[in-house]
């Protein structure tokens, strides 16, 4: 398809200040809060066993996500970062894609490893840094990856993936293989230059990305209305003359239905999107934030009232393809999983101290060597400091 240009710049006698809002984007939803549909509104082709399996992905996650924040709480893991809240945005977005597609996650985007099938114990591995991880134990919890579900590691520095997307995604259409990488970040992330950077060159070279912003309220503590006087995130996709959409990040039915066309217009037309999906982070940022020092008990009940998985379930209900009681069970089934294979994980003992300078290079080089000798002295010097690590270096 030919590029699409810009329009030629007109010529006027006349000054023109464009207003600061002269771009709003509308937010697209199907579902209401209470789980019914919009009048008029035209759902997505979903079958029962699609819609079944995006439920109980959201089911687990919120398992999941309760279960590892008590065991931080515990000291049996040093971090985690929960989705509470934004489920539907990482799920159905991922429902929305083909498996070929690449995932580059920030680090609240469990919902989507899951999807793809990322089980139960590949995520307490992960989280316990044990030496069944994939990424053998180097990565800090809730840093996934799985190269065999085209999911990119996860990596701590801010927006950094974006660009990484960019260029993965030109990869992808010089290639001709028909495929997208979704890249998930949050609207703080967007305050980051790697943003700006990554969305100019998707757009200059016309890649197939979706660039997923999170919109849920916070960077940490700041609100939005504290880092950018504009109308959210959508609207600055047009500044790159890119395409953007808005969704209802709370209801998964608009989510899938909007990455489904952003996949479409990206693969088959050689064009980036941004989406924003509007949600609200009802957990604290990490174990290490706590959100009652910037946001008040109300303003997160006010948004109990559109959670995700309340909303999907009335719907589902109401479809007649599952029931609350055959939902609780589900619960209580994925509960009795994740306990199971936390306490299994929490006991396979950590990767091999020799496991740390693997992989780095082909050959590990000789300063490397060097380095682990040194480490390992310091660890037999102290031993005591290092229980889980010191009978493996002696």
């Amino acid at each position: 398809m030919a590029k699409e240009k810009a329009p030629k710049t007109q010529v006027t006698s006349e000054l023109t200040v464009i207003p600061p809002h002269a771009v709003n984007i509308p937010m697209f939803q199907l579902l209401k809060d209470d789980g019914t549909v919009h009048k008029g509104a035209k759902l997505p082709d979903i079958d029962k066993e699609l819609a079944l399996k995006m439920f109980s992905t959201m089911q687990f996650i919120r398992l999941l996500d309760e279960r590892m924040f008590a065991a931080q709480r515990q000291g049996r893991i040093s971090f985690y970062l929960s989705s509470l809240g934004e489920e539907a945005a990482s799920i159905g977005s991922a429902a929305a894609l083909k498996f070929e597609d690449m995932i580059m996650g920030q680090y609240r985007e469990q919902g989507a490893l899951a999807y793809r099938g990322f089980t139960v114990k590949q995520f307490m591995n992960q989280l316990f840094s044990n030496e069944q991880d994939l990424g053998k134990g180097r990565q800090m919890p809730v840093h996934y990856g799985c190269a065999a579900l085209n999911f990119m590691t996860i990596s701590s520095p801010l927006g950094t993936q974006i660009p990484q997307a960019a260029g993965y995604a030109y990869g992808q259409k010089q290639s001709g293989d028909k495929t997208c990488t979704l890249v998930y970040f949050g609207e703080g992330a967007a305050s980051e230059g790697d943003f700006h950077a990554g969305l100019n060159m998707a757009a200059v070279f016309e890649v197939p990305a979706i660039f997923f912003c999170r919109n849920n309220g916070y960077a940490i503590s700041t609100p939005a209305s504290e880092q950018f006087a504009g109308d959210g995130i959508a609207p600055r996709a047009t500044g790159y003359g890119m395409r953007a959409i808005r969704v209802d990040g709370n209801d998964i039915l608009a989510v899938y239905q909007a990455t489904q066309e952003a996949r479409r217009l990206a693969v088959e037309e050689n064009t980036p999107v941004l989406i924003e999906a509007m949600s609200y982070r009802m957990a604290g940022h990490s174990t290490s934030d706590d959100p009652t020092g910037y946001r008040t008990k109300d303003e997160e009940a006010q948004w109990r009232d559109k959670e995700p998985m309340v909303r999907f379930q009335k719907w589902l209900v109401a479809q007649g393809w599952i029931t609350d009681e055959a939902a609780e069970q589900q619960m209580a089934s994925h509960k009795e999983a994740v306990l199971a294979a936390l306490k299994e994980a929490e006991k396979v003992p950590v990767p091999h101290v020799d496991e740390i300078i693997s992989d780095v290079y082909d050959t590990p080089i000789p300063i490397l060597h060097e380095q682990l000798e040194t480490l390992k002295a310091h660890i037999r010097n102290y031993p005591d400091a290092y229980p889980a690590t010191s009978e493996r270096v002696k």
